[in-house]
């Protein structure tokens, strides 16, 4: 394989060496992904079996982790407002947390845990088997294979799922606190739709999206190179969830930055 990792020397230096090889296989990765497109040969059913795997291992887990934080936004939103006397800004802070920061994020954590810790094992399964290497021999290019589909996969899954996500969690925060707190309805939706805008849920869906190209990308690159036997490719699951958060974070924190910069604040408190 021409992205099979070199011997580690120091911590340092195996960190620098795996974020170029990263990046020279997000490279190859973007060029197969054209190649594809161009000359249609996008396996197209190995994409759907890829969407629907993704979809049916994080959709439940997503959902059971959003419900519990719209109770928990709503409860703390309530608390505080009933203290600062500032009630009717419960939908507020429902389209700060959840509609731009906890849907994205809840979708990566899942892609990256769930998802993409499957995909690393499959492939690096086949990679201490030397199916990669057959594969490669036959002429069948091994990134135009097994990863353009899986990153295709996961962008459709975590926009999909975010979209789910944005609507069950302000659906719970809305329950919660209109039925069990006693909140007016329309003061909840007011707010909501006073300081929410289009561009909060585009901004949600783009980062969703960026989150899925790099849990799928990380998954696959580690996949691709482990080596070791069994061993190695649960180590390499390991760093690849460990090395997909990071990533994931820090895309959050430069993605959220440009948009306050680029989009200015709506409404007044």
């Amino acid at each position: 394989m021409a992205f099979s990792p070199p011997p580690t020397r120091t911590a340092v230096g195996d960190a620098f060496a795996q974020a170029g090889m990263l990046l020279s296989f997000t490279a190859s990765t973007i060029a197969a992904l054209g190649r594809t497109v161009v000359r249609r040969r996008l396996a197209w059913r190995d994409v759907l079996d890829q969407t629907w795997f993704l979809a049916s291992v994080t959709t439940f887990p997503s959902l059971l982790v959003t419900v519990p934080l719209g109770v928990v936004v709503a409860l703390n939103v309530g608390s505080m407002a009933g203290q600062l006397g500032a009630e009717g800004y419960g939908g507020a802070v429902v389209a700060f947390v959840i509609v731009a920061q906890a849907s994205p994020l809840i979708c990566a954590l899942m892609i990256s845990g769930v998802g993409g810790s499957a995909v690393c094992a499959d492939l690096g399964a086949r990679t201490i088997r030397e199916e990669v290497d057959a594969m490669e021999v036959m002429g069948i290019p091994a990134i135009e294979r097994f990863v353009v589909p899986r990153v295709i996969a996961a962008v459709v899954v975590t926009t999909l799922l975010a979209c789910l996500v944005m609507a069950v969690g302000i659906s719970a925060s809305y329950g919660f606190q209109t039925l069990v707190l006693g909140d007016s309805p329309g003061s909840f939706l007011g707010s909501l739709t006073e300081f929410s805008r289009v561009e909060d849920f585009v901004i949600a869906e783009i980062k969703a999206a960026a989150f899925g190209v790099i849990a799928a990308l990380v998954a696959c690159f580690k996949g691709l190179t482990a080596k070791g036997g069994p061993s190695g490719v649960g180590d390499a699951v390991n760093e690849a969830v460990v090395l997909a958060f990071i990533l994931v974070f820090v895309a959050n924190t430069v993605l959220t930055e440009l948009y306050a910069a680029i989009v200015p604040a709506r409404g007044a408190y």
